[in-house]
């Protein structure tokens, strides 16, 4: 029987020895995918090798709240990993469909505290197969450094890098190589150059889930906000002694989470969050500082209809703004350095870095 219309004849095995090898410039590109299951969100990005770095194919973010509760209770709830696995399962379908190099998923600070972490992890293999891999405050900070060090000033002496994640902030301080190497501990890994070093780092063990968890309910006055702010900040304050001890005041600060962008994102006016004006831009510092003052001060449900909130960020946002300004008080910088990128692109960096795919990461 013939072909049916619309359809083409299939050659026959006779024609399918003859026709020639695929040329190998058609061949599929081969990708790789990183995986950051946080406290807060869930976040895959698959990428394919590009000159100097790497270029996306396809992307995913889902706010799941793995962390929700765990202050109180010490485990991750039902309800909680009900919803991570479920971002994990739509993960698994989109890393089935691409030709894979290599895949690295990685959870944080809620699968390092939780008493049932390790559960979760068989869990999520056993329902996704996804090998999760609970990676030390350490490995996160580094791998954070290294999504971001392409906006690095070139001229600053010190860098202040920090990430804001659900359950914990991961600050890093890196200096210029200069007189006596000893000072400094080299970041382990290929990739930031033999000219900068580890001057300091902290893992902070509030992230912006955390952290609004200890200050729950509307204190329904804007004085009983604003104190709720200043307690929040305080908890956050202690955590930096040692490092404000050994910086520059006025080294360059670079933020990399999702309250810095969101944050950047509404004093550049944006009516809806566009990535490529926000990543890489400067934020005054003072205004970040009042813009956060301002945030804080309002009801959940006003702070729920501010553009580029909404429900899921009224909460977390007035959070996260208490860390940023306890970090800002390590500087005098009148201005920040945003960063959307972060752990999942470090991962991705420091793959491509180790299969050889670019020789050096700039």
């Amino acid at each position: 029987m013939g072909p049916g219309p619309g359809e083409a004849a299939l050659p026959s095995a006779a024609c399918e020895a003859a026709l020639p090898a695929e040329p190998a410039l058609v061949r599929r590109p081969r990708h790789f995918a990183a995986l950051d299951l946080g406290t807060n969100n869930c976040r895959l990005l698959i990428a394919r090798p590009a000159p100097g770095g790497f270029q996306v194919v396809d992307a995913f973010s889902r706010v799941v709240r793995l962390g929700e509760g765990l202050i109180e209770t010490g485990r991750l709830s039902e309800a909680a990993m009900d919803r991570a696995i479920a971002a994990l399962a739509v993960c698994a379908e989109k890393l089935s469909r691409r030709p894979l190099v290599e895949v690295r998923s990685v959870a944080t600070e809620a699968c390092r505290r939780a008493e049932n972490g390790a559960a979760f992890v068989a869990r999520v293999y056993a329902e996704t197969g996804l090998a999760l891999d609970v990676i030390s405050p350490s490995e996160e900070a580094r791998l954070a450094v290294l999504g971001c060090q392409t906006l690095i000033d070139n001229d600053a002496r010190q860098t202040l890098v920090f990430d804001i994640g659900g359950g914990s902030t991961e600050v890093v301080l890196l200096e210029r190589a200069g007189d006596d190497p000893r000072a400094w501990r080299r970041l382990a890994d290929a990739g930031l150059g033999d000219e900068l070093r580890m001057r300091g780092w902290v893992s902070i063990p509030w992230g912006v889930v955390s952290l609004a968890e200890t200050e729950r309910g509307d204190p329904g006055t804007v004085t009983g906000r604003l104190e709720a702010f200043f307690r929040m900040k305080g908890r956050v304050v202690r955590h930096l002694a040692e490092l404000r001890r050994v910086a520059d005041r006025n080294l360059q600060l670079l933020g990399a989470s999702g309250t810095v962008t969101t944050l950047a994102s509404l004093l550049l006016g944006q009516a809806h969050y566009n990535r490529r004006q926000v990543d890489g831009s400067w934020s005054d510092s003072d205004r970040l500082r009042d813009l956060g003052h301002r945030l804080a001060a309002l009801s959940p449900a006003e702070r729920s209809a501010v553009p580029g909130i909404g429900r899921d960020r009224a909460d977390l946002v007035v959070a996260g703004a208490a860390i940023l300004e306890a970090l800002l008080d390590v500087s005098r910088a009148p201005r920040i350095r945003v960063a959307d990128r972060g752990l999942r692109e470090g991962i991705l960096r420091s793959m491509l870095a180790r299969s050889g795919r670019i020789a050096r990461l700039a």
